[in-house]
């Protein structure tokens, strides 16, 4: 990566609209994306005149897509772009926002991601996610991704010798952080207890492996540094990986591992030089399977992280408490952990801020025939 990027591109504001299970009547998926982007700007000092490009994900936007969506917030841009990549998405949006500064296509880029998401929205959503699913899972008595994800742990388990009191430990501890966010839709502390003891969805998933749908939606603000007053998390590297197994691997190793190397090395810096990560979390395995990639761990000592570093808080890793605690709103999901690393690196995660220099965000979604096709790693650094 240049040495351009590395001092002139920044995350200079972030906002998350507030995640509800149950939205009120008349909220719409434009509403909630409208005020995350509102709450970004007014976060960075900037005004909706400032902003020039815009890039947006959502599931549920439809018939409108990314130009109805910016003519209905009075934007008026030089760069735009819709991101259809679910959990990927915020890290391939930011991949392309960061060229669009460096390039000067726009100075001031708002990312945005989210959608209205009620039982029917969510139902419509796993029912025609993409061809694959309508021709192959759709017609199965089965839950959506659930027991997709739920043969996909249970070869973790095997091959990394694994119990459900492992994944039950992750959860727990992202549980006792989401008490401390106030965004969080489940902010109740859980027992290792009530979590095994939790209904079974598809063994060996309980109810709190599963992610919870919400409505919501979380945006960021991008600039040229120079551009910037106070602090701000600086975009060291971005990459990606879409399609990396060609869904022919085990679905343990993830894209992630196919670009964490490369973001690592532009970055300059190491994975135990990280202070604060964001793992896409929509089942306990994949907040695993990322960590390995990642190089923060390795197979054999997962179990000893968990315990010793993760629910001690010596490794802080989702500390909104994830999506399985403060809920997924749609294709906000990806964005929610950016979020929330940018905030912990500029000081502003109240009530739960750790001390980071450097914050690490995974994306990871798109179930094609078996698990995840797409991943990404965006690194960062606080700079006052």
């Amino acid at each position: 990566m240049s040495h351009h990027t590395r001092d002139h591109v920044a995350i200079v504001g972030a906002g998350e609209s507030p995640y509800t299970r149950h939205p009120a009547a008349g909220t719409t998926t434009a509403g909630v994306l409208g005020d995350a982007v509102i709450r970004a700007l007014r976060d960075a000092g900037l005004e909706p005149g400032d902003v020039d490009g815009l890039g947006f994900a959502s599931f549920t936007l439809g018939p409108d897509h990314a130009i109805d969506l910016a003519w209905r917030l009075g934007l008026h841009l030089r760069w735009i772009m819709q991101d259809t990549n679910g959990g990927a998405s915020a890290g391939g949006m930011l991949q392309h926002a960061v060229r669009a500064v460096e390039a000067g296509d726009a100075s001031v880029i708002v990312l945005v991601a989210g959608d209205a998401m009620d039982n029917a929205a969510h139902e419509r959503l796993v029912k025609a996610y993409n061809q694959a699913t309508v021709d192959h899972l759709a017609g199965l008595p089965m839950t959506g991704p659930n027991a997709l994800f739920a043969m996909l742990t249970q070869r973790q388990m095997a091959a990394w010798q694994l119990d459900r009191k492992d994944y039950g430990s992750l959860v727990t501890a992202q549980r006792a952080w989401a008490g401390l966010n106030p965004g969080a839709v489940y902010r109740a502390p859980m027992t290792i207890d009530e979590y095994l003891d939790a209904p079974l969805v598809a063994a060996p998933l309980g109810r709190f492996d599963c992610v919870p749908p919400v409505t919501g939606a979380d945006a960021i603000v991008v600039t040229a540094e120079e551009r910037a007053t106070g602090r701000r998390a600086r975009v060291l590297a971005v990459t990606a990986a879409y399609n990396g197994d060609d869904q022919v691997g085990d679905g343990i190793r993830t894209a992630v591992a196919a670009c964490a190397p490369a973001a690592w090395e532009r970055a300059g810096v190491a994975p135990t030089d990280t202070d604060v990560i964001s793992v896409y979390d929509d089942y306990p395995a994949m907040v695993l399977s990322q960590l390995v990639d990642l190089g923060v761990t390795d197979p054999g000592s997962v179990q000893a992280v968990v315990a010793e570093q993760i629910a001690t808080r010596r490794l802080p890793v989702n500390t909104s408490g994830g999506q399985l605690s403060a809920g997924q709103a749609g294709a906000g999901g990806g964005m929610h952990g950016m979020v929330e690393v940018v905030q912990q690196l500029r000081g502003r995660a109240s009530g739960r801020q750790v001390e980071a220099r450097i914050g690490v965000v995974t994306g990871y979604g798109m179930v094609l025939y078996r698990h995840g096709s797409c991943g990404n790693v965006a690194v960062l650094e606080a700079v006052a």
